[in-house]
């Protein structure tokens, strides 16, 4: 360190504490720096994702993320989870979606199912690069959801969110709870493999393709628009649905 370094320090607040090593958890934090830099560059820096971040306070003054930190500045850092808690005159989080909509990372592939399966507009594939994901998100207005904070850092990134749990039912509860989305669930209405929208089809234009014990026993099929995947209610759905009624009573 040398006397030429600026100093400032920094504050973060409920679960941006996620983001930061156990011993700057909860702490004021001195972070000295000599090079000019946002203050969107340097949280980052820290650690902490933009798109996690609801506002900035700066020597009690609210700022946007392209603020250049000053030395000795004294600086608040707020989540989302702080909308209502406080009354910015600044806000740097993006403006809420008209549409919920989703795009996931490859390590999320039984979220995207559940939230499927509950009727949300989900994208995933085990193949998607960063770069790609990151471009679909903003070019689709879709909220990338992932395990990976680099991801969420890029700067096409807006809407998005790390996934905290590892636990694919833990996992459905907290977006679900994040983006306030209980009122919204629709279940049954895509398919799980595709995303596609599932529409009522007549049992005989499809009999050559369900298996005769089918044939005998249900009379009420749906069919993916999109990939043609034939759905029907046997002891799959029995269990989906105890899986929903789970999910719901934790909301």
């Amino acid at each position: 360190m040398t006397q030429s370094m600026a100093v400032a320090f920094f504050c973060f607040y409920a679960e941006l504490n996620d983001f930061l090593p156990r011993h700057k958890k909860q702490v004021k934090i001195s972070h000295f720096f000599e090079d000019r830099a946002s203050i969107k560059d340097m949280i980052e820096s820290l650690g902490i994702p933009h798109p996690e971040v609801d506002c900035l306070e700066v020597n009690g003054q609210y700022v946007n993320f392209s603020y250049i930190v000053q030395d000795k500045d004294s600086i608040n850092v707020y989540p989302i989870s702080a909308m209502g808690a406080t009354t910015p005159s600044i806000s740097v989080r993006p403006e809420p979606l008209s549409l919920m909509r989703f795009v996931l990372d490859i390590h999320l592939g039984k979220l995207a199912t559940s939230l499927r399966l509950l009727g949300f507009d989900t994208l995933y594939r085990n193949d998607y690069e960063d770069q790609e994901l990151a471009q679909i998100s903003s070019s689709q207005t879709r909220i990338l959801l992932t395990r990976d904070k680099g991801l969420l850092m890029r700067s096409l990134v807006t809407h998005g969110y790390y996934v905290r749990s590892t636990q694919p039912q833990q996992q459905i509860v907290e977006v679900l709870r994040r983006f306030d989305l209980f009122k919204l669930v629709s279940p049954f209405q895509r398919c799980l493999r595709c995303n596609g929208l599932l529409e009522s089809v007549a049992k005989e234009s499809i009999i050559d393709q369900i298996p005769e014990t089918v044939q005998l026993q249900t009379h009420e099929f749906h069919r993916c628009q999109d990939c043609a995947q034939i759905y029907w209610k046997g002891s799959h759905y029995e269990r989906l649905q105890q899986f929903i009624n789970v999910i719901m009573e934790r909301g």
